[in-house]
């Protein structure tokens, strides 16, 4: 007979699947710089270690703790009931805990030329192609909001056929980082751009703070959350169905 799973177990777990997210997705972007890969080529290479990441963590830990690894997933769920709020703030600050610690794991791994050289894959809105902070915003609110409307498709509701979510899910990311990457290194999670963010101001990386408020915090949430509603109403789905 299999234990019930703590509270602490669920929060670890979301703590390593984010630690997967941030170690393999921004560390991708790490070594493409150092290897010289550029173009479509680096685009398509970091969208793909994304999205084989995400597949991987909720594979491992989505029978644990649901394999959130995003604030703005789990704000969304709870926004609409499919989550406690009381769990809401630990999942969270494990998440952002997991980022951090996967953060510092790429500059274990690389040296401190990931942060000062190559950013540790820190998102930012790409100014010198004409990208605004609202643009940027726009953009982060799409982005999330597809990727909450595919996890609300293939996850959530109980008419799904199983063990596809994973692999569904990481191509979801895949597409949507091809789209949003080059305009706001496609965050759609507020802990991916955390972590790297505070490796950063660690060892001396770039760290656009200014962005992170409106285009990676506040955008990405309200774009998850608006999903969870509007894949309810046209799935005919509720909490309670």
């Amino acid at each position: 007979m299999e234990k019930e799973i703590s509270s602490m177990q669920k929060y670890l777990a979301e703590m390593l699947g984010t630690f997967m997210l941030v170690w393999i997705g921004p560390g991708a972007g790490v070594v493409a710089g150092i290897v010289g890969v550029k173009g479509l080529s680096d685009v398509l290479a970091i969208a793909m270690a994304f999205g084989i990441a995400v597949a991987l963590a909720i594979h491992v830990v989505g029978k644990i703790s649901g394999c959130h690894i995003n604030p703005a997933v789990t704000i969304a769920l709870a926004a609409r009931g499919r989550f406690p709020w009381k769990d809401v703030v630990p999942y969270i600050a494990f998440q952002c805990a997991g980022a951090v610690l996967a953060a510092l794991a790429i500059v274990l791994c690389v040296g401190a030329q990931a942060s000062t050289t190559y950013g540790l894959g820190a998102t930012t809105i790409n100014e010198a192609v004409g990208i605004t902070m609202s643009m940027g915003m726009a953009g982060e609110f799409i982005g999330t909001f597809f990727l909450m409307l595919v996890i609300m498709g293939v996850a959530v509701d109980g008419r799904a056929p199983e063990g596809w979510a994973g692999w569904i899910i990481g191509m979801a990311v895949v597409a949507i980082i091809i789209t949003l990457g080059p305009l706001t290194g496609s965050s759609i999670n507020p802990a991916r751009t955390f972590g790297p963010y505070i490796g950063n101001l660690i060892y001396g990386g770039p760290n656009p703070w200014d962005q992170f408020g409106l285009v990676y915090f506040i955008a990405p949430i309200a774009g998850a959350i608006s999903a969870v509603f509007v894949y309810d109403y046209i799935a005919g789905t509720s909490p309670e169905k």
